[in-house]
């Protein structure tokens, strides 16, 4: 687009380059081991299969952490589901580098078979289901029978289903999840998430009679790079 004698792009932004891969910092990867590893054990104590990540606000870095968690329990050769479930503001395919032209909204609205829709071996035990057509009734699609089914049909298939979800503190779609699911994983970003959001967010999660598992805490400069317990008896995880 020209304006006088100057023009103006739009410059690409590639979403899937904070995605861990082989060339990824020792520290970023083994950060999300550790929080792994925490995870296995919470999860094993519940017998559950669900990891379902979210934070308070938009911008915290969510999906990206959402990601590279489903990547990391990946690499344990234990087969691994990961679903889009921000049904308002999917980001999960531009991350993995993925089409979204049907996904989870079409399954539940019956619009398209699994087959059709699920993106198998995006890496090595890691199948991936992006959010699809953006419905004009996400919470309804999601507190419905069809997506029950469909969570429960998974479940027969995958070690473990990581779910992306949206932000508890604009919708509350997140917390239509929590029959399915032992608790939360609440991801805070350094400098831009506050003690207030940490405190709405765990009572909304705990008026939704549900917990949260650990607080994923990503943003931090080399120099907080370090694992400790927080003010919440959480793992800071990096």
């Amino acid at each position: 687009m020209k304006i006088g004698n100057k023009s103006k792009s739009i410059k690409y932004v590639d979403k899937s380059k904070n995605v861990i891969n082989n060339d990824s910092k020792f520290a970023i990867v083994e950060g999300y081991k550790i929080a792994r590893t925490n995870l296995v054990f919470s999860l094993s104590a519940s017998e559950s299969k669900y990891i379902v990540v979210t934070s308070w606000s938009k911008g915290e870095g969510k999906s990206t952490a959402t990601a590279n968690l489903a990547i990391s329990f990946s690499k344990m050769g234990r087969r691994v589901l990961l679903i889009d479930c921000d049904l308002r503001r999917p980001n999960l395919h531009n991350l993995m580098k993925l089409q979204n032209t049907s996904g989870v909204s079409d399954i539940i609205g019956k619009l398209k078979p699994l087959e059709e829709v699920i993106h198998k071996e995006v890496l090595p035990c890691l199948d991936v289901i992006t959010a699809g057509s953006i419905p004009p009734n996400p919470s309804e699609l999601l507190a419905s029978t069809g997506f029950e089914s469909f969570l429960r049909d998974m479940e027969q298939v995958y070690d473990y289903i990581i779910i992306d979800t949206p932000p508890v503190g604009i919708v509350t779609d997140t917390l239509l999840l929590k029959d399915f699911i032992s608790g939360y994983v609440v991801v805070v970003r350094e400098r831009v998430t506050t003690h207030g959001d940490i405190e709405k967010t765990i009572q909304s999660i705990r008026l939704a009679d549900s917990k949260v598992l650990g607080f994923l805490k990503v943003g931090c400069t080399s120099a907080e790079k370090k694992y400790s317990k927080g003010k919440y008896g959480y793992y800071k995880y990096y």
